[in-house]
């Protein structure tokens, strides 16, 4: 608790939110300009999303480190926040497969530092400015168990896919046990209340094995 006040205090003591607004504008447009210069020579991607949190003796950093492993043997460029935990992983699984390791780096209060497998890192102050670089630049997301960042990457994407804001893309859900609630939910609760779809629940691709999840890319663009 010690650590998130001081956390806090520090961005504060920065930045002044209310007497910057005119200014933000250009250090908004000078992310976008640098994110767009350099991603947009990247060529096919997919964005890989997962916890922080998850330690290298986790299955899930194993299993993040083997999808991108797979996803890069297909010709796609690894793009994930640059973070550790699962992030890490797959900026690892991304040099094992001999394809670009690339991290969308976030100034946080407490600095989050890219991690050792990154080749190539943007930093980025705006959180929406870089999840935009997220989807601009990705052919599919991969959504690995994580919290809060994870979980607003995934609606985000199948929110933009819904409301034909960006054509449709794979976006793959890695590991039943930790997905299947979550997805139950949205059926029992969410769609019988009428609030989506049963189309709308056909966004995503839900899959148990790395293999899968890139296999489920490749049948993607097979058939594009």
């Amino acid at each position: 608790m010690v650590k998130t006040k001081a956390c806090a205090k520090d961005i504060l003591d920065r930045e002044d939110f209310t007497k910057e607004d005119t200014w933000r504008i250009f250090r908004i447009m000078s992310e976008f300009v640098d994110g767009f210069e350099v991603l947009s020579k990247v060529g096919k991607a997919v964005s890989i999303f997962g916890s922080a949190r998850s330690k290298p003796d986790s299955q899930f950093y194993k299993m993040a480190e083997e999808v991108a492993y797979y996803v890069a043997k297909a010709g796609f460029a690894i793009i994930t926040g640059s973070g550790p935990g699962l992030m890490e992983a797959a900026n690892k699984g991304a040099q094992r497969g001999k394809s670009q390791s690339i991290g969308l780096n976030i100034h946080l209060p407490c600095e989050q530092k890219p991690n050792k497998y990154v080749d190539t890192v943007l930093g980025f102050r705006y959180f929406f400015v870089r999840k935009v670089m997220f989807v601009k630049y990705a052919k599919a997301f991969i959504i690995l168990p994580g919290g809060y960042g994870t979980l607003d990457e995934f609606f985000e994407a199948i929110t933009l896919i819904q409301t034909n804001r960006i054509a449709k893309f794979p976006v793959v859900l890695l590991n039943r046990q930790y997905w299947t609630p979550l997805l139950e939910w949205l059926k029992t609760t969410v769609l019988s209340h009428g609030n989506v779809s049963q189309e709308d629940l056909n966004l995503f691709i839900l899959v148990d094995k790395p293999q899968e999840a890139a296999q489920a890319i490749k049948r993607f663009y097979a058939k594009a």
